[in-house]
């Protein structure tokens, strides 16, 4: 048997989560079924981080078994010639048996976007989140960076996360803004499900000035989701890289943050 590491780009509004479902309309699905076809026999695909609906990701990093050998432009131009327009193959390389998408992985990085005006857009729905009312940015930015650090992330943390710990370590947590657009860039050991969207919810509230820089120490200490800001929408999150110990032969685009293709950003 051969391990195959892959990295996977799509547009979520186009899929209902990445996780295998019954229904079939999920990013594993469609990368599982070219594969099939590609390894003449089914493959069970095993990702760094399980997107819900509607998140995109420009660097998913995931790996399979299999006992074909194939080229290896086989994983990524054979693929893509059988998977929908919106996931594609980036690279594909052949790893140790050792290694493992997630549980390998040291750090993953997400960016969220955000258009920051009054009328919602159009080009972009779907792609990027939408918030009316204007926004104070270096508030927000201060109060992201009160994230960094190891803590208890249950204050944004969905109710039905099943992960053994709120605990996380956040390397770096930044809100920049570039003209009617505000991104969010959070790059951590591991998230919480819903994590990210909740943060973002709350940085909102900060940033439209209904709470207080100092609230988001206070949440974070209170560890109460009923304290903090409503979830905001999918629409604007990307899974953005997946960081791995240098050991892996990964190429540098499956360690380092790329951005989304997205217009005017």
């Amino acid at each position: 048997m051969v391990r195959v590491a892959l990295g996977v780009e799509y547009a979520g509004d186009a899929f209902l989560g990445w996780q295998s479902q019954q229904h079939g309309h999920t990013v594993q699905d469609a990368l599982e079924t070219a594969l099939a076809q590609i390894c003449a026999h089914p493959v069970r695909l095993h990702c760094a981080g399980r997107t819900d609906a509607g998140v995109h990701a420009t660097a998913q990093v995931a790996h399979f078994d299999t006992s074909a050998r194939r080229p290896p432009g086989a994983w990524v131009r054979g693929v893509n010639a059988l998977l929908p327009a919106a996931v594609v193959v980036r690279w594909g390389v052949e790893v140790d048996e050792h290694f493992h998408a997630r549980y390998c992985a040291s750090g993953r990085r997400y960016r969220y976007i955000l258009h920051n005006a009054a009328v919602r857009p159009a080009l972009l729905a779907g792609r990027v989140g939408w918030y009316h009312r204007p926004l104070d940015v270096d508030a927000m930015a201060v109060a992201a960076a009160l994230l960094v650090g190891e803590h208890d992330f249950s204050a944004f943390r969905a109710a039905g996360c099943q992960a053994r710990t709120p605990v996380r370590l956040m390397y770096d947590a930044r809100v920049v803004r570039h003209g009617d657009y505000v991104v969010f860039d959070f790059h951590a050991n591991g998230f919480l499900h819903h994590m990210i969207r909740n943060l973002v919810g709350t940085l909102c509230y900060i940033g439209n000035g209904r709470r207080p820089v100092a609230w988001m120490a206070e949440l974070l200490d209170s560890r109460d989701r009923r304290q903090a800001a409503p979830t905001f929408s999918a629409d604007g999150l990307y899974l953005c890289g997946v960081d791995y110990p240098p050991n892996w032969p990964l190429p540098d685009e499956g360690r380092i943050i790329a951005l989304p293709r997205i217009p005017l950003i």
